[in-house]
């Protein structure tokens, strides 16, 4: 691998890093059509990978996309190589569809699982050009290759700048934020009702109820009982007698 070819993938791989929060291990999902390309190209991918990414990685594919090899008798030597990675639950175990429609359903339209996605499918590939945020691996000239970022993406990194919108990774904090508070999507609270619990009643509001008596008067006592009634005693004149009445004249 030369020192350009470096320089390329490690600048692609900064931009999903720095833009939407990818982290190694890096899951790469892959399809039978880059098996067969590795295996005619002679492309050791489970050593070849984390050298071309410079980190761990996550060789992983779907149930789909096996069931899909099966079915191909030529792509047999794929089908082997395939199988040996980790299989990735799908939303088409009871009914499987075809490995490029499985692959673009894994990503849900925001990729919030960070996937890379190596595939020789022109068809898949520019389907998922149109998502942002979708790291594309292919084979050309016996090399693998991240392509560089689709103008989706580079659209979407530009809006976030600009505040226009906000990342994958922030839309599902705030949906997780939402969840915790009880606010659905149109911004009212979803409180549960709580059920009320069936309690025995109150023993003290089972209590008849007391007449009210009158207050009680303060009990007196025999010296108030026993009040003497003093009476002023008119003052008499000096010398002991009352004034003279003088007699009334005959007529």
């Amino acid at each position: 691998m030369t020192i350009k070819r470096q320089k390329k993938a490690k600048k692609n791989i900064n931009f999903y890093k720095h833009n939407f929060s990818f982290r190694e291990p890096f899951q790469i999902l892959i399809d039978g059509t880059f098996c067969q390309a590795a295996l005619k190209n002679k492309i050791q991918i489970k050593e070849q990978m984390p050298k071309y990414l410079m980190g761990e990685v996550q060789l992983c594919t779907t149930n789909c996309a096996l069931k899909e090899l099966e079915s191909l008798k030529d792509l047999y030597g794929a089908k082997l190589i395939l199988q040996r990675y980790q299989v990735r639950n799908c939303k088409h175990f009871k009914n499987p569809v075809s490995a490029s429609e499985c692959l673009h359903s894994m990503l849900e339209g925001t990729n919030s699982h960070h996937y890379f996605v190596a595939t020789q499918d022109q068809e898949l590939t520019a389907g998922l050009k149109k998502i942002p945020g979708v790291p594309l691996m292919y084979i050309i000239s016996n090399t693998i290759v991240l392509d560089k970022p689709s103008q989706c993406s580079v659209n979407h990194v530009e809006a976030v700048a600009l505040g226009e919108m906000v990342t994958p990774a922030q839309q599902q904090s705030i949906n997780s934020l939402k969840e915790v508070q009880g606010i659905g999507q149109d911004g009212e609270r979803r409180g549960k009702k709580r059920k009320r619990k069936i309690s025995n009643p109150n023993p003290l509001s089972c209590l008849k109820k007391k007449k009210k008596q009158p207050p009680t008067q303060p009990l007196k006592t025999e010296g108030e009982k026993k009040k003497r009634n003093r009476q002023r005693k008119r003052s008499k004149p000096e010398g002991g007698k009352g004034p003279s009445l003088k007699p009334l004249p005959n007529t």
